[in-house]
């Protein structure tokens, strides 16, 4: 798709950000705007390849060699319609995803694959600009009701492809604002709150009902629950938080990541009128354990807080530039990965393992104790490094570990069994082992990304249209992941 030989013309181009010193004063998002002809050129990097192989490798399917050659011939809503028909979010994804599609662009065999994320975010900002984004009302009400637990990305998809089959659709939703991970668990510099706000405000208009401040089980009882609806679908996410059960775990200062930023998140929604002393960076020096995105995003947080030093600690050893012979194309490139965060100032350490927190006299944190690792290259495991420990001082150390899996509270309640992962067991079909309870996204298939959270909200709102009307018409994936 796109122009045939574009590829040879045209390099790739990036999203470009404002300067580390500008960005670093406030909150907001940081990308900078990309001419529409700029774009138009960038989708005619898309090769008329034979097999799409960023099909496989998106989640939602979405049709990428489509909506490039739509943006190339200055069709953009036209792209912004086939956009829409596999990725209900893509002002969410567009911003958030890692872009597995790029790492198996065919084009990316030889040459920087096309910028497929930056033309997704900006078909649908287009779209947005334009007033093309129109609230869709069902034509016909089936008079089934749904009820959806958990507000994140994959109830929201699941919700609004419901809906648009005429279901009578409710979200419950145990914090104040809707969003879930999307809004207490992604700072603003990386997605502003308004973003969600907009979209939120068309599923309103589409008809979905939002219940905010109801954690089910305690403001609305099970029972209730399962009287008023017809179908149930849990979508809570992976919540429980990994730790570390090392000596001194219990010192003052020592932080889960999601909870330093969920504070952040809500001082920068006004909703609090100041930093807790626990969750500020401000002149500390700051350790963030976890190498991955939620790391990344602790250190930006903390270099706005204006943290004295920040350092990041990663278990596995510093990956190399480019790909080696054990990561061939197409699959996900275990390469060193600098993201905008990393380029604000952090010291980043590898193949580190931390062994002991140390506290003061009043159990605060002030350093802890470290061997370097090697991978034992029989077994696989961590072996340490003899003679290599040291000891760091910090005034707060933050742990970006990730989750084990979903509360079992609700589980529990709706007596629904967990899997040996400890996440909610399902069937092929999302189905629990009451068939008219479904669930979806982390709490089904364990801590994953946005986009697949979306692409499972999808899939569930399938299987229970199928379950509640006999047959559906909604959209499904095939075994190979495509429409």
């Amino acid at each position: 798709m796109g122009k045939v030989k574009g590829f040879k013309e045209f390099v790739r181009i990036d999203e470009k950000y404002l300067p580390v010193r500008n960005r670093l004063k406030n909150y907001n998002e940081f990308t900078l705007d990309v001419k529409k002809s700029e774009l138009e050129s960038q989708s005619a990097r898309c090769m008329d390849c034979g097999v799409p192989f960023c099909h496989s490798g998106c989640p939602l399917g979405n049709m990428i060699p489509d909506f490039n050659d739509l943006v190339y011939n200055k069709k953009w809503e036209d792209a912004l319609e086939v956009l829409h028909s596999t990725n209900n979010f893509p002002e969410f994804t567009g911003r958030l995803c890692p872009a597995p599609c790029e790492a198996s662009c065919v084009l990316g065999i030889i040459d920087p694959p096309v910028s497929i994320e930056l033309i997704e975010k900006n078909i649908i900002e287009e779209g947005f600009k334009n007033g093309w984004i129109k609230p869709i009302k069902p034509k016909n009400k089936t008079g089934k009701k749904v009820a959806i637990i958990g507000s994140g990305p994959a109830g929201l998809a699941s919700s609004q492809q419901l809906n648009s089959v005429g279901h009578n659709v409710t979200v419950f939703e145990r914090d104040n604002k809707i969003g879930g991970l999307l809004r207490y668990g992604i700072p603003d510099f990386k997605l502003e709150k308004n973003i969600i706000d907009r979209r939120v405000n068309i599923l309103k208009k589409e008809g979905i009902k939002f219940k905010c401040n109801v954690d089910v089980g305690k403001d609305i009882s099970i029972e209730e629950l399962q009287n008023k609806f017809d179908a149930i679908l849990i979508s809570t996410g992976s919540t429980k938080k990994r730790s570390l059960d090392i000596p001194g775990s219990y010192l003052h200062g020592i932080e889960q990541a999601m909870d330093f930023l969920t504070h952040n998140n809500k001082f920068v929604d006004k909703q609090i009128n100041a930093h807790l002393d626990r969750y500020n960076a401000k002149d500390k020096d700051i350790i963030v354990i976890g190498g991955g995105d939620t790391g990344s995003d602790c250190i930006g947080t903390s270099n706005r807080h204006g943290a004295r030093s920040v350092i990041n600690f990663e278990l596995s050893h510093k990956p190399g530039k480019n790909r080696d012979s054990s990561n061939p194309w197409p699959y996900w490139p275990f390469t060193l990965k600098t993201t905008s965060s990393h380029q604000e100032g952090v010291t980043r350490e590898w193949s580190i393992l931390t062994k002991k927190f140390i506290g003061d006299k009043y159990n605060n944190i002030i350093g802890l104790e470290t061997v370097n690792v090697e991978v034992d290259k029989v077994t696989g495991r961590f072996t340490e490094i003899p003679n290599s420990s040291k000891t760091w001082n910090c005034d707060m150390v933050i742990l970006a570990l990730g989750f084990t899996g979903p509360d079992e509270t609700l589980p529990n309640l709706l007596n629904i069994d967990m899997n040996n992962r400890g996440n909610i067991s399902s069937n092929s079909d999302y189905q629990t082992i009451k068939n008219n309870i479904f669930t979806a996204g982390d709490c089904r298939r364990g801590q994953s990304l946005i986009v697949w959270a979306i692409s499972e909200g999808r899939e569930a709102a399938y299987h229970i249209d199928k379950f509640l009307m006999g047959t559906s018409t909604l959209p499904q994936k095939n075994s190979l992941g495509d429409l």
